[in-house]
């Protein structure tokens, strides 16, 4: 097993080189925690560099914008310059449109020049994207665009998978809508259910709704979804769809199924890595993993170098998907009704398992045992699962030229 580095200390080390000729050795430091954030403004470190995120000057309100404007002033005075995404020095005026314009903090003997040329350096790879695309007062988060993906390269699929069978196209619609419910409402249920259940009382409408009522209306995007809750969720609804409208063996459904949603977990996971969420345990800085999330969430504790276990995911799924259209297109397995889902479920969970080892907890750990995380505990009963279903489809093994 590998294991990760365990340290308290909030600051990572980095190297502002100025005009290829200087180096100043900085400490790093990011948060989403407003306290934490209020704080690092008096510690007085010398040659400190703060990256800033959303929630850093980011207002939803007109009394956010004020806390940020209060903070912001702090760094002010305590001698922090103000620096945009290029290391070039901007107005400190702390106005909203200046603001939007900060990206970092700079406390350092050094004061940087509009015309000096600074970039940072350091032993690990930072991961700092936007989250999405500005559509005027909207913004499409890259992670409702991986769902999007995930979806319409699912369709794709299904449709060839279809014609590969002789399936009648007709059944193909319904298909999708009743997975896409199952989905995202079984996903979003699952979350709030295995790690979230204080949103039950605190922010009811998040539950159902992309949308967040703490500190005032605003549009969160899809976010807090849970594989386990999925997985349920499309199996009980492609029990009605097996049964009362394509009238097949659901076992033959889900054969199908589990190549679609093979390729789509991949989507998912790359749709978190871009919202830096269900990220890794610390890690060495000098690993050829480290990443630096500055826009990770304060539930995950400081923040410093940690594993892209996303990005660990997401590879174990394309490689998934790759197994069984390999075994779809190359094999009789598609016969033996079951055997394909079943070695899906294992493999898919056993993915899910052993990158848990890797994964800093999704909120609070209401089911743990024997050192096992929420989510360990919750993908044994689903590898077992599929191992009963693969021992079992022997009995259900259709004709070779009979693929309906």
């Amino acid at each position: 097993m590998v294991s990760s580095q365990s340290t308290t200390n909030d600051l990572s080390d980095g190297t502002l080189k100025i005009n290829n000729k200087e180096n100043v050795a900085v400490k790093i430091f990011a948060t989403q925690n407003t306290t934490l954030f209020y704080n690092e403004a008096t510690r007085n470190l010398p040659n400190e560099l703060v990256i800033l995120n959303e929630d850093n000057i980011t207002a939803e309100s007109a009394e956010h914008l004020s806390s940020i404007q209060n903070i912001l002033g702090t760094f002010k005075n305590n001698g922090f310059q103000f620096l945009d995404k290029d290391l070039k020095p901007v107005d400190a005026t702390l106005e909203q449109k200046n603001i939007e314009n900060f990206k970092y903090l700079l406390k350092s003997k050094r004061v940087l020049k509009p015309t000096d040329n600074a970039e940072l350096e350091t032993s690990f790879k930072i991961w700092d994207p936007v989250k999405g695309i500005k559509l005027g007062p909207v913004m499409l988060h890259f992670y409702s665009l991986m769902f999007i993906l995930a979806f319409g390269l699912g369709y794709f699929i299904m449709a060839k998978i279809f014609k590969i069978d002789g399936v009648d196209e007709k059944y193909l619609e319904p298909f999708f809508t009743y997975t896409l419910i199952g989905t995202i409402l079984g996903a979003r249920l699952g979350h709030v259910i295995f790690y979230q259940p204080e949103l039950f009382k605190e922010d009811f409408l998040s539950v159902f709704l992309p949308i967040s009522t703490k500190g005032g209306l605003h549009f969160t995007g899809f976010s807090g979804l849970a594989s386990h809750g999925a997985a349920i969720a499309v199996i009980a609804t492609t029990l009605y769809y097996s049964f009362r409208i394509i009238k097949k063996n659901p076992l033959w459904v889900y054969d199908r199924i589990g190549i679609v949603v093979a390729s789509g977990g991949a989507f998912v996971r790359m749709g978190n890595f871009f919202n830096s969420e269900i990220i890794g345990k610390q890690v060495d800085p000098t690993s050829p993993f480290a990443l630096l999330f500055p826009q990770q969430s304060s539930e995950y504790g400081v923040t410093i170098p940690r594993y892209p276990t996303q990005l660990f995911e997401a590879f174990g799924y394309v490689c998934l998907f790759i197994l069984l259209w390999f075994l779809y297109r190359k094999t009789d397995k598609k016969y033996q009704q079951g055997w394909l889902f079943g070695l899906f479920f294992i493999i898919l969970w056993a993915i899910r398992f052993f990158v848990e080892f890797l994964k800093e907890p999704q909120g609070d750990e209401f089911i743990s045992f024997a050192g096992l995380n929420t989510g360990q505990i919750l993908s044994i009963p689903f590898m077992i699962a599929g191992a009963v279903i693969m021992i079992i489809s022997k009995k259900y093994k259709l004709p070779k030229a009979e693929t309906v």
